[in-house]
């Protein structure tokens, strides 16, 4: 017999905010969903206009005919992709669990779909994973040196993103390459960091005022510098987390399934900026 959220004994399992047990913490765990603008939609696909130029203004002389002219608009189309985690428990936990277990379980499919959300942001991954930000067209480029000897690579990266009209608000790399950067000191022989945490935020790492966050799946050597108004994280609303036992029936153990459909977009790509070491 299969167990469903109907089944007698099954409803312990999951609180009645089904969706919320996944969507909470993936939002709170994903790099993605911390550094751009998450956005819900409940549709099939997401629409987003985009000015490509303005209407054309200028001085006339008094009486003159003014020339009238169009503004240009483009958009781009989001279909987010399906990320599913997928947890295998024992009959016994379905039916003796109280909350807690609940919200253990939605949190272990939660790290699932985060970690799928950010490799698929990092790296150039194939379809049906979102085209992130490794296979972004148009994304501003710095050339970093082999060993970082200061920031002007990421005054570079601030100033590269300013005139495409962003405004970097993170920097996403490894830890590898973050903790290269943390050790940084002021002058030669100085055992001053030249990056201060920021006590208020646990100590978190800042580069240039902005937060580092780090991800095991940035590319080694890279560091993105995005901008949030820029990155549109597109989220379906709909998050559902399903039940069913038919497929271990043998081993009396009830499979927990939870999906989540989420997309990418970059309106002004060259508001991006990725700072790659030279020796990569």
């Amino acid at each position: 017999m299969a167990l469903y959220t109907s089944t007698p004994g099954a409803q312990g399992l999951l609180p009645a905010e089904y969706g919320a047990l996944v969507t909470k913490p993936v939002e709170a765990l994903s790099v993605a969903m911390q550094v751009g603008t998450v956005v819900t939609t409940g549709a099939n696909e997401y629409r987003i206009p985009i000015l490509k130029s303005d209407v054309t203004v200028g001085a006339v002389a008094e009486g003159a005919e003014i020339t009238p002219s169009d503004a240009d608009f483009d958009e781009i189309v989001v279909t987010p992709s399906k990320f599913a985690g997928l947890s295998i428990i024992s009959r016994e936990m379905a039916e003796d669990s109280d909350p807690s277990a609940g919200e253990q379980i939605g949190l272990s499919i939660a790290r699932q779909i985060a970690n799928s959300v950010d490799n698929a942001l990092l790296n150039s991954l194939a379809a049906p994973n979102p085209a992130g930000l490794a296979t972004l067209s148009g994304i501003s480029t710095v050339d970093a040196p082999v060993t970082y000897a200061n920031l002007d690579p990421f005054e570079h990266a601030l100033s590269l993103s300013e005139a495409a009209g962003g405004n970097i608000t993170a920097w996403v790399t490894s830890a590898a390459t973050a903790l290269e950067i943390a050790q940084l000191k002021t002058a030669t022989g100085s055992n001053q960091a030249l990056l201060n945490g920021d006590m208020t935020a646990e100590g978190r790492r800042q580069i240039l005022g902005r937060p580092v966050f780090v991800s095991q799946f940035a590319p080694a050597d890279v560091v993105y510098g995005v901008s949030r108004a820029d990155m549109l994280v597109v989220q379906r609303d709909v998050t559902r987390v399903e039940i069913d036992g038919s497929a271990y029936f043998t081993s009396d153990r009830v499979a927990v399934k939870g999906t989540m459909r989420v997309g990418f977009a970059f309106p002004r790509a060259a508001a991006h900026v990725r700072i790659q070491n030279a020796a990569s």
